[in-house]
């Protein structure tokens, strides 16, 4: 029995969805062929995020509520347009991951059930060095938006002073992601310690409700800004990527404007592509100009001279020089 399957005229490609009735998002029923129409109708802003990025497949085969699976290669049986880029993980191994060029590729994606995309911070043409720093706003669980909002702000005035413009969008979920373009003359390393500068600089203006510490119980009521995001390997959904939540709730660029009085809950599939046909694509000019990460990478040299050193890595990472241990300070031994 044949499966029920349609296709849609994309960048002058013909992609097929299979089981486009198939439900992804249950609170309003939009399905799986909602979702590519989504990725057509946004196109222009989601490309922008994905653009010649290595970019990792995450799968949701039952839909948003369901158990998802990565795939970092793309699989043998593809099309022949579509278009790949060699990276190499922490671990020395090398995959060919996706490599978005035009929206034909993210409808293509959006098949294989997967609702965000998942790019790496750099182009094809220099994999080892990022041309994006990402500040993602973690809130601890029972901090309210505001709170992410209010570190948001503090994160657009660090950037400022130090050369900086930062581009808001909300996660998707409950946090605030805010990328900014920076010149890809940067290895992953000293990007990350960029990274750990403005987000130690935001805490200590912040201290209430802005942290760095990387152990969950150390965070307490707090939103934790992760600059590990920015390790290689590491990705954070995309402009436009739909996320895993019953509503289909979108990372949505937004303005700084917004950001004070954004609620999450009003940016789903079912209303983004109206917002961006009627205002456009408040993340559009993130390519515009390439800033230096050097007033931030001053920032860390301060700070280390004032004996704050390298923070924790995610777990996958071979230990590095300089790297605090990996245990947790409640299981760690006490001296005697």
């Amino acid at each position: 029995m044949a499966t029920e399957a349609t296709e849609i005229e994309v960048d002058g490609r013909a992609v097929r969805i299979s089981n486009p009735g198939k439900v992804y998002f249950p609170a309003r029923g939009e399905t799986k062929l909602d979702l590519a129409l989504y990725y057509v109708a946004v196109g222009a802003g989601a490309l922008l995020g994905v653009r010649e990025r290595p970019t990792v497949l995450k799968r949701f085969p039952d839909g948003a509520t369901g158990e998802p699976f990565f795939q970092k290669r793309v699989p043998e049986k593809r099309p022949d347009w579509l278009e790949t880029v060699t990276v190499t993980f922490p671990s020395g191994r090398q995959a060919d991951e996706l490599c978005p060029v035009d929206v034909a590729h993210i409808v293509w994606a959006a098949n294989l059930g997967c609702l965000d995309l998942n790019p790496w911070p750099v182009r094809r043409a220099d994999v080892d060095h990022p041309d994006e720093l990402r500040v993602d706003l973690d809130p601890q669980p029972g901090v309210p938006f505001s709170a992410v909002r209010d570190v948001a702000l503090v994160v657009r005035e660090v950037l400022e002073e130090h050369g900086l413009v930062g581009f808001p969008k909300t996660s998707g979920s409950r946090g605030i992601h805010v990328n900014v373009r920076i010149r890809p003359d940067r290895d992953f390393i000293e990007v990350r310690r960029a990274a750990i500068a403005m987000a130690r600089e935001v805490a200590r203006r912040a201290p209430e409700i802005a942290t760095t510490k990387w152990w969950k119980e150390e965070r307490g009521d707090r939103v934790f800004l992760d600059f590990n995001q920015n390790a290689r390997d590491r990705t954070v959904a995309s402009a436009y990527s739909v996320r895993a939540n019953a509503e289909g709730r979108v990372s949505c660029p937004i303005t700084w404007d917004e950001v004070p009085v954004v609620d999450p809950a009003d940016l789903t599939i079912a209303t983004v592509p109206g917002r961006f046909a009627t205002i456009g694509d408040p993340g559009a000019a993130i390519d515009d100009v390439a800033y230096s990460l050097q007033p931030l990478l001053d920032l860390y040299a301060r700070d280390e001279a004032d004996g704050l050193g390298d923070e924790p890595w995610p777990p996958n990472f071979p230990k590095q020089k300089g790297e605090p241990k990996r245990v947790q300070p409640s299981k760690a031994k006490k001296s005697p």
